[in-house]
């Protein structure tokens, strides 16, 4: 667990992806792009095609001379090889299988939503091939760990999902990011953060989306969450929490055998004070597991006994996964918990699920061929 942690197990004999214009830093950039024996005003100029346009085949660049193209392509590998994709939701839901380059799968999903006269898209994206933490109840996380995704894989399920949207009829531009796919997002913290930092960027340098539209999952690696708080990036944070008592949590969630609730509650706590970002809390309701009446208080006591106004509860009907002896709360008791969350005062939604029946919903994703 130690190396889950920490971030770093990154699979053994696995070789590394090769690095991605993507991932290289102002310097680097201008390094390689003098090597081509191209003006330093093509630096802005390559970066826009991926940020802007999210085109990643440079010989397809009819702006740049045909003679420099095959050295700069060697700057954006293919790093997913699309291997299926599947829909639902009348074509507003899609979620994507791919394959990296040592063979590993991922899964990330696409979602679109009518809002009044305007639209709005979410990608849940992975950070790893398969997750450490082990939660019995999620598919992902009965994988094991694989390996951590880099910088580049990371963003290029941003850019596919933007090139998805395109064919999806929904929103012109990809709106949230959450990071709710397969992995544990602090468990990569490094490629994470560098990751987001060039979703949020303004071009030419990143995708431009609002940080504000960025959301973290994390199953509780307490420093990590007081790291992610110094970063400066007004992202939501998101605590999967799933029960408020260790003697459960510690079952459902076996990292918090390292940290227990009050440590991660606190550890949100002080995420809002410092960032003024309300904190989400996740609980997976769970049939005669987690979903009784005093657990539902015993939330709300420990919520509330951090203070006001820094924390909002997301109630998700528990997702199938094969095999699973979990089945989700029947819709009476699921009403009743959230209703003991609402006379504490403490504000909690039902989350909407989709992708339940194409295995994309949350702790679905399980990378299947």
């Amino acid at each position: 667990m130690d190396d889950v942690v920490a971030g770093n197990l990154e699979g053994v004999g696995v070789k590394k992806p090769p690095h991605h214009w993507i991932e290289l830093d102002a310097l680097a950039r201008q390094e390689l792009v003098a090597s081509w024996g191209l003006p330093s005003y093509r630096l802005a100029q390559i970066t826009r095609h991926y940020v802007e346009r999210f085109e990643a085949d440079p010989h397809t660049w009819t702006d740049l001379p045909a003679s420099a193209r095959e050295a700069v392509s060697s700057a954006f590998p293919v790093l997913l090889e699309p291997v299926r994709q599947t829909m639902t939701d009348r074509g507003r839901t899609a979620k994507n299988l791919y394959r990296l380059t040592d063979g590993a799968k991922i899964e990330s999903v696409v979602m679109t939503y009518a809002r009044g006269s305007g639209s709005r898209s979410t990608l849940c994206v992975s950070c790893q091939a398969g997750c450490g933490i082990g939660c019995p109840f999620c598919a992902t996380g009965q994988l094991g760990l694989q390996r951590n995704l880099t910088v580049g894989e990371i963003c290029e399920q941003v850019r596919l999902a933007v090139v998805d949207l395109e064919s999806m009829g929904g929103a012109p531009k990809l709106n949230n990011v959450v990071f709710m796919g397969m992995g544990e997002p602090l468990a990569n913290y490094g490629a994470v953060v560098e990751a987001i930092r060039v979703m949020t960027a303004g071009s030419p340098d990143g995708f431009g989306i609002t940080a504000r539209g960025v959301t973290v999952s994390t199953a509780g690696i307490v420093p990590r969450i007081v790291d992610l708080s110094a970063e400066g990036l007004p992202l939501t944070l998101a605590i999967s929490l799933h029960a408020p008592d260790d003697d459960l949590r510690g079952d459902l969630v076996p990292l918090n055998k390292r940290w227990g609730v009050g440590e991660v509650l606190s550890a949100a706590a002080d995420y809002f004070r410092v960032t003024g970002r309300r904190v989400s809390i996740e609980y997976a309701l769970m049939r005669d597991v987690n979903d009784q009446p005093w657990r539902a208080d015993l939330l709300a006591k420990k919520l509330n006994g951090l203070g006001r106004g820094w924390v909002h509860v997301n109630v998700i009907p528990l997702n199938p996964t094969p095999d699973s002896p979990w089945q989700p709360s029947t819709r009476k008791t699921t009403e009743e918990f959230m209703a003991r969350l609402e006379q504490a005062r403490v504000p909690v939604t039902l989350r909407d699920s989709r992708g339940q029946d194409i295995d994309g919903g949350c702790g679905q994703l399980a990378a299947r061929a």
